[in-house]
């Protein structure tokens, strides 16, 4: 959390800074140096840039507030040296820092540290250091940075420490790299990068619609909207002013997923490594859980009531444009207990798929747009507000509705850590089990049997609201249950890509791979097949945890004629870029990066992920390619194809071209 706030403060001072440009204001020069007998001291000087600050060691504030403090780590071994103390820094009266509001300590131009260390054995004693650090000037301030340093006690000197590169690296590296023929015929278009934007904006609008009926926000449409054409010096100012806080609403939610753009440029795997982390997943599986909860009144979540009231004393001081921002800013704030599991899920949903960050900024820019629009539309025409239904009790049933919703997406998050891990707990039979249970609980709830802490009186009727809402829950458990079984029906196409996959069953399947087809799970044992058949290959790139990728087994490979042609005409390459499983020791290797950088390749997943951004400029995934055997190009690669007979006539066109 800490690294993500202090990301977010990176991002908005970074936006006019072109992308690629990379700052670093802090050089260090480490050495060590032998005191006397064996004692010696590590000093680590940084060269500070005019202008930036570097913070201390002592933390100000709490930890989510104040700056990240600067840290030391070393390779202590009792072994071979110990340490003497803590690592020691000038002493400097504390100063207020206009960044975070708070008086702290920073260094500025240079600054030195110094470590005392007791050396049991100095030949061929090599020690690492490690410094974790973060600098700011008085507008921004950067991403968090490590450097490591390896120091050798003999000579006193150190060097940047690196991982190192043998020979067997560079030719595991080497590799990676396929010699493809044709690629370049075949690079994606503006166009169809930018596909199916427009559907994740609407998604979000409508995560915003449903965010609108919450008791948390709803309330404060007219309350605010009247504020504005009330206080307003003129209707006109009134009207500008409530647009202004609609603009401020929308461009607020935008901020929040810049963040995520920083990431995507460091690492071009990094959202799907976010995505499909076994701990990320486990904890969102806690947080949806504990929202659901909340929801359902048995506990209050919200943000830090100081924070609230810190903005809304800002917008009360300040006034003006700035004073609106502050404003837009509070409801941000104080509606984030109904706002923040809607949000939750459109974050987790938009890092699992293959738009990354872009996918996130364009829905929580719809998910604004549609919180925003009321204010100013009833700016506009405040005749509108006479028509809004009054606040009740039909709120708290939206909230509880929301919150058996939040259930059943929590098991979602789990699925993905067991999907991954191969814990084997949530088979698809027990998810959509899950699922039956939570549309029960919702059914029950809506027709009043069951009641939360929050509902009022129980009415004689049931409101025609509940009743519609009650049967369209029954409807959708009857739909599930078929799921349950080992039959034909099971392959239940709506919702393709939540449940786990057909072939992670309680039922043996006979197979690990989708719809009992035959699928080489390491692209040289399929390429060896592929030679020895004379068949094509079909190289899949998938995840565990990709909803699209089950979207497309379920809905499009199960047509007969897409299976057909998989099961019979091409040789199928499963490459699973979120497999978790460890690499056998021999395999493991670091990976040389074209740009100089290095990869540790440890696992499954961290081999194929690199094999495909390698080879391909692509690290989303559903992702097909179709070549021959000597590695020829047949067509141009495609991804997420939800169009059965689109996805038809690209298999077809790929055998016509392999024949020819």
């Amino acid at each position: 959390m800490k690294k993500f706030l202090f990301a977010l403060i990176a991002i908005l001072s970074l936006t006019v800074v072109n992308a690629q440009e990379f700052l670093d204001p802090v050089k260090w020069d480490v050495s060590i140096n032998n005191e006397a007998g064996n004692k010696y001291t590590i000093v680590m000087t940084a060269t500070i840039d005019k202008g930036w600050h570097l913070y201390s060691q002592t933390q100000f504030g709490d930890e989510y507030e104040g700056p990240i403090r600067t840290e030391f780590t070393f390779n202590n071994s009792e072994t071979t040296y110990r340490l003497i103390g803590t690592t020691q820094e000038p002493e400097i009266t504390p100063v207020y820092d206009p960044v975070f509001e708070l008086n702290v300590i920073y260094f500025e131009e240079k600054v030195t540290f110094t470590q005392a260390i007791e050396v049991i054995n100095p030949e061929g004693l090599k020690i690492i250091a490690e410094v974790y650090y973060s600098v700011c000037d008085d507008e921004k301030c950067l991403p968090p940075d490590t450097k490591s340093f390896e120091l050798d006690v003999v000579s006193g000197k150190a060097e940047a420490a690196s991982a190192d590169i043998t020979a067997a690296d560079l030719e595991k590296s080497a590799a990676l790299t396929l010699p493809l023929k044709g690629a370049e015929k075949f690079e994606p278009s503006a166009e169809e990068q930018e596909k199916g934007l427009f559907t994740i904006f609407l998604l979000g609008f409508l995560g915003g619609l449903i965010a609108l009926l919450t008791p948390c926000v709803f309330p404060m449409i007219p309350l605010t909207v009247s504020y504005f054409t009330k206080s307003a010096k003129n209707k006109k100012n009134g009207m500008f002013n409530a647009i202004l806080y609609g603009s401020f609403i929308f461009l607020i939610y935008v901020l929040l997923s810049l963040p995520f753009h920083l990431l995507d440029s460091l690492d071009p795997e990094i959202l799907n490594s976010i995505s499909t982390n076994v701990t990320l997943n486990v904890v969102f599986f806690v947080i949806f859980m504990v929202f659901a909860f909340s929801f359902f009144g048995y506990y209050e979540i919200t943000l830090p009531q100081s924070w609230s009231a810190k903005m809304d004393s800002k917008a009360t001081s300040i006034g003006g444009f700035i004073g609106i921002f502050f404003m837009a800013l509070t409801l941000a704030i104080v509606s984030f207990s109904c706002t923040g599991p809607i949000l939750g899920s459109l974050l987790g949903g938009s890092l699992s798929s293959d738009g990354g960050a872009t996918q996130l900024t364009v829905g929580m820019g719809g998910f604004g747009l549609a919180l925003a629009l009321p204010f100013a539309l009833f700016a506009l025409f405040p005749n509108w507000l006479n028509s809004l239904p009054k606040s009740g009790g039909w709120l708290n049933t939206v909230k509880v509705v929301l919150g058996f919703v939040e259930l059943a997406l929590a098991f979602k998050f789990l699925s993905n850590a067991d999907l991954v891990e191969h814990w084997g707990l949530l088979k698809r039979e027990i998810f959509i089990g899950i699922w039956i249970l939570c549309s029960l609980g919702l059914s029950l709830y809506l027709f009043g049997i069951i009641r939360f802490p929050h509902d009022g009186p129980k009415k004689k009727r049931i409101p025609k609201g509940n009743l519609f809402v009650g049967i369209l829950s029954v409807a959708f458990l009857l739909y599930l249950l078929p799921g349950l079984t080992n039959s034909n029906y099971a392959n239940l196409k709506m919702l393709s890509g939540f449940p786990p996959p057909l072939f992670y069953s309680l039922y043996d399947k006979g197979t690990s791979a989708p719809l009992g087809l035959e699928a080489y799970k390491d692209f040289d044992e399929g390429l060896q097949a592929a030679k020895a058949s004379g068949k094509p290959i079909m190289i899949d790139f998938t995840g565990w945890a990709c909803v699209n990728c089950r979207k497309m087994e379920e809905q499009v490979w199960s047509e007969p004629e897409i299976f057909a042609i998989l099961n019979t005409e091409y040789i199928l390459i499963s490459l699973y870029v979120d497999d978790r499983k460890e690499l056998p020791e021999d395999q493991k290797f670091n990976y040389l990066k074209p740009t100089g950088g290095v990869k540790q390749i440890k696992t499954v997943g961290d081999k194929w992920a690199t094999f495909q951004t390698v080879n391909f400029k692509n690290n989303s995934q559903p992702y097909y390619i179709l070549v021959d055997s000597n590695l020829n190009l047949l067509n141009k690669p495609v991804g997420y194809t939800p169009n059965v007979d689109e996805y038809m006539e690209w298999l077809q066109s790929g055998l016509s071209n392999f024949t020819k």
